[in-house]
């Protein structure tokens, strides 16, 4: 595995911001980190790159114990914090060789730099001060500060967050292309990134994880709220007598001589045979999908 967390504990004096919580990431894998502000999110990523200390619980990076070696858990792992927190008075060349020369690469540090400007796409852009760029290509600094080191395993923590729209695609087409060699474990609050980019999601929730699956499984099963089926009829309905179908929770007239059915099963079939023992005809039956965003909100309200 190239994370595993077990049985991790968190507080700020009074306030306890993770209970208990374990999950592991295997090797080449990108896992959506969701949950609301104040979840635990950044919390849990400090935890695991070793900038704050869990008060209980395990954490390892690639088999080592980031208590027991901080340093070498650290050698495996590229950063990029909410705030990224890049000079923008140094130009975008200088301050990947500073990073460089941190990470103490040697003779490799020039062309380590220059695989990084071309791998993120700042080819046309190295040249200037990072005061200078947008916040989409200090972005792509800051990947390009988190990759050079060459990290088995990649913590993107909001990684899009204030990008327009081309900047989102652009950031999140590189991090697709970056999660073919290195594990990605990223936070975010925009529902469409988990699902063009993410195979896993873990969703935390005050401190503790409430779902850790694919999206299709999660969306499925994840949120409690059963089913909901959109029914047009060719005549109006008597809303009384929908509410009795099939133990239907609820009814509602959505438009014309259509009704959403809200039910814990499936009861499509039900509905059939009412209209077909009434002599009413069904000109449209369909099962609504639940989409990524109501599921999280249902999980995390």
């Amino acid at each position: 595995m190239s994370i595993t967390i077990q049985n991790l504990h968190k507080s700020y004096g009074k306030q306890l911001v993770l209970n208990d919580i374990s999950f592991s990431i295997p090797s080449g894998e990108i896992v959506g980190f969701l949950g609301n502000n104040g979840a635990g999110k950044s919390t849990t990523m400090k935890i695991i790159t070793g900038y704050v200390e869990a008060d209980r619980g395990k954490v390892e990076v690639c088999g080592i114990d980031i208590a027991g070696n901080p340093l070498e858990a650290a050698r495996q792992i590229g950063y990029l914090p909410e705030h990224n927190p890049i000079y923008p008075e140094m130009f975008v060349k200088e301050y990947l060789r500073f990073v460089a020369k941190i990470y103490k690469l040697g003779k490799q540090a020039n062309a380590r730099v220059d695989e990084m400007i071309e791998k993120t796409g700042l080819t046309r852009e190295y040249r200037k001060k990072i005061g200078m760029l947008s916040k989409g290509y200090r972005q792509r600094v800051g990947l390009a500060q988190a990759l050079i080191s060459d990290p088995k395993v990649l913590i993107l923590d909001e990684p899009t967050t204030g990008l327009d729209p081309n900047q989102i695609i652009e950031v999140r087409n590189l991090i697709k292309e970056i999660g073919k060699e290195k594990t990605v474990m990223l936070s975010t609050h925009i529902m469409q990134e988990v699902s063009a980019i993410c195979k896993r999601v873990v969703i935390i929730n005050k401190g503790r994880i409430v779902a850790d699956d694919k999206e299709q499984v999660i969306v499925s099963s994840g949120s409690g709220s059963g089913f909901s089926v959109l029914v047009e009829f060719n005549r109006p309905q008597d809303m009384d007598t929908l509410e009795k179908i099939g133990n239907a929770v609820s009814v509602s007239l959505v438009s014309g001589n259509s009704y959403l059915f809200e039910s814990q099963m499936d009861i499509r079939e039900e509905i059939f045979h009412y209209a077909v023992s009434n002599g009413y005809i069904i000109l449209t039956m369909k099962q609504q999908e639940r989409s990524m965003e109501e599921v999280f909100r249902s999980l995390t309200k």
